[in-house]
């Protein structure tokens, strides 16, 4: 079920006619790291640590990635930002960050920010119960898990939805799933691979 709603999550967002891309390119909502490019392998740092988890998997230092974006939407009242790992638990998922009530005015956090509370986001709640940043513990020697990062433009207020809302929550209020999302204005997304033992060159 998880599964289903991590898959569809984005797919629900481009029935708005916005592209999810992680292209560069002028006038389309753009999101991108410095940390690592769409599509290849982040590093080591941004995997979750032994002492932010008891996860045996964990052998980061549960840095967050650098992340930013450009062209948001003109309508754009807040953003919403989910990381997640469809391939988890066999399938079963696992979301990482829930991070919303990101003002417009916010253009991107910088390595380890969204790691910790911070005013510039209002934390959601990740699988594992927190409101912050938890890095990739994927299981050893498996495949690259391929972890999305989700950025949805919102005709929220900041100050619209309250703390600690798992990721269902917040994509309900956002619209149903399958259907054009009422609230959502735009979306657009980032791929990062982890795998363990940890390889550089995937």
């Amino acid at each position: 079920m998880l599964t289903r709603y991590l898959l569809t999550a984005a797919g629900a967002m481009l029935m708005l006619g916005y592209a999810a891309t992680s292209a560069s390119a002028a006038g389309i909502f753009t999101l991108k790291s410095t940390t690592f490019q769409d599509g290849h392998m982040m590093p080591l740092k941004v995997g979750n640590s032994k002492a932010n988890s008891p996860n045996p998997n964990c052998v980061g230092d549960n840095v967050s990635p650098e992340l930013s974006w450009t062209d948001a939407p003109a309508a754009t009242k807040s953003f919403i930002l989910l990381m997640s790992d469809p391939q988890a638990f066999n399938g079963a998922g696992n979301v990482h960050l829930v991070a919303y009530g990101i003002a417009p005015s916010v253009s991107g956090f910088a390595e380890g920010e969204l790691s910790k509370p911070s005013d510039k986001f209002v934390g959601g709640k990740n699988t594992a119960g927190k409101p912050t940043y938890g890095g990739p513990c994927a299981p050893p020697n498996n495949s690259p898990h391929h972890f999305m990062f989700l950025l949805i433009a919102t005709d929220f207020a900041p100050t619209d939805l309250p703390s600690g809302m798992s990721m269902e929550e917040v994509m309900a209020k956002i619209g149903p799933t399958g259907k054009p999302a009422p609230h959502a204005k735009g979306s657009t997304t980032l791929v990062g691979l982890f795998v363990n033992p940890w390889r550089p060159n995937e």
